[in-house]
């Protein structure tokens, strides 16, 4: 693929709430500003999830209605992937593109495996079909049997019946490598527990082995509050290198970390979270500073709603003499967050892409708890969000 020549990138402000939030009517912004003001309260979000998740079990009339026009508008693109394609659309207007993420929790059965191996092989095929869907990602854990994960990774013997599981989980994860492969889609592997990641690495760099000969197609996904998370980039990228394929690296945070620090506490081993978040802003920008300097080998996407961090990312790029639009890097956020950081990086000329979970109301649940118990517990995120949303609609006021 042709890297475009450098031109002289715009300055990004991710205080400019004109450009963050030029696809809200004064409607929309002003629901937002509803929705973001009561998860500043945290007693009010916990008396919340508990109250929908009951109603939602009750079947009380009215909860989806209420719970799909609210929470669920603002964070999902809808309950089918053809619900998803007018945001989709309206995202590339902003030169937006979208990620399908399908966040249907697996059932633990093959019968449910194989309906989410389907499902995610549809949202392939539809990156293949939009101009605006730039990757497609899914959890080895929606395909595969957790407790097999982890015992492969304790080096414990399989039986029988867990090794032709295996199997089975070993051809979907394939199934959806070669079907990005074959249409040419970039495909997120999502990161998960500690305890059975690197078993999912070595899966992962068995399909960028395969399939990522000539670009990146395969991408893996480090989680930086590890500590030894960058330390497995270099050695993913020294392997790279010597067998001649190509590394596709999205660097996140993290999404465990309560349950990381619980499980080596009951285990008795280390805890491998970083030990502040300091250690881990740092260890992030340094794993921006190696993706960059061997952007040669090493495509990349910021995974990321942390301002300093996406600034940074565009310092290196134009330090090192990379276009804005270069296709080696790119920035996400989840779709409902951060758009300040989104839509005035698009607006740059960055690449930028939404993560746009989609799913039955009542199975997304639990991704739309997390989502609301995260604004509450980031410290100042979603007073960040509803600070930008308050300033712009006084500017709008003001015009």
């Amino acid at each position: 693929m042709p890297v475009p020549p450098l031109t002289q990138a715009p300055a990004v402000s991710f205080d400019d709430t004109r450009v963050a939030f030029a696809s809200k009517s004064d409607t929309q912004l002003r629901k937002m500003y509803a929705l973001f003001a009561a998860m500043n309260n945290g007693s009010l979000v916990k008396t919340g999830s508990g109250l929908m998740k009951a109603a939602l079990k009750w079947g009380l009339p009215g909860t989806k209605f209420l719970i799909k026009h609210s929470i669920f508008e603002q964070f999902c693109g809808g309950e089918t992937i053809a619900e998803c394609r007018p945001v989709t659309q309206e995202l590339g207007k902003y030169n937006i593109g979208t990620i399908l993420d399908y966040s249907v929790e697996g059932e633990g059965s093959d019968q449910s495996y194989d309906r989410t191996l389907q499902e995610l092989l549809a949202t392939i095929d539809e990156a293949h079909r939009s101009k605006h869907i730039p990757f497609s990602v899914f959890k080895v854990t929606g395909i595969a049997d957790v407790a097999i994960l982890e015992k492969i990774q304790a080096g414990q013997s399989l039986s029988t019946a867990e090794q032709t599981a295996h199997t089975r989980a070993l051809a979907r994860v394939d199934a959806l490598c070669a079907r990005a492969h074959q249409h040419g889609v970039r495909l997120f592997i999502d990161a998960e527990e500690s305890w059975f990641q690197q078993t999912i690495d070595d899966l992962t760099y068995e399909m960028m082995a395969r399939y990522n000969r000539e670009t990146a197609i395969v991408w893996n996904t480090y989680q930086l509050y590890r500590h030894d998370r960058l330390d497995a980039l270099k050695a993913a990228h020294d392997t790279a290198e010597r067998a001649g394929y190509y590394i596709g690296a999205k660097l996140v945070r993290g999404a465990y970390m309560e349950k990381e620090a619980r499980v080596a506490r009951q285990r008795g081993y280390t805890n491998p979270i970083n030990p502040s978040k300091q250690a881990t802003d740092d260890l992030y920008d340094e794993a921006l500073r190696y993706c960059v300097k061997h952007v040669d080998r090493i495509s990349i996407c910021a995974g990321t709603h942390n301002e300093a961090s996406s600034l940074l990312l565009t310092q290196l790029m134009q330090k090192a003499g990379l276009a804005p639009s270069d296709p080696r890097i790119w920035f996400a956020q989840l779709y409902g967050m951060s758009d300040n950081l989104t839509y005035n990086l698009a607006n740059a000329g960055y690449n930028t892409a939404k993560y746009l979970p989609y799913g039955p109301v009542e199975a997304v649940m639990p991704y739309l708890l997390r989502r609301a118990d995260e604004n509450t517990a980031i410290a100042g995120q979603s007073s960040r969000e509803f600070l930008l949303i308050q300033k712009e609609i006084q500017r709008r006021k003001g015009r």
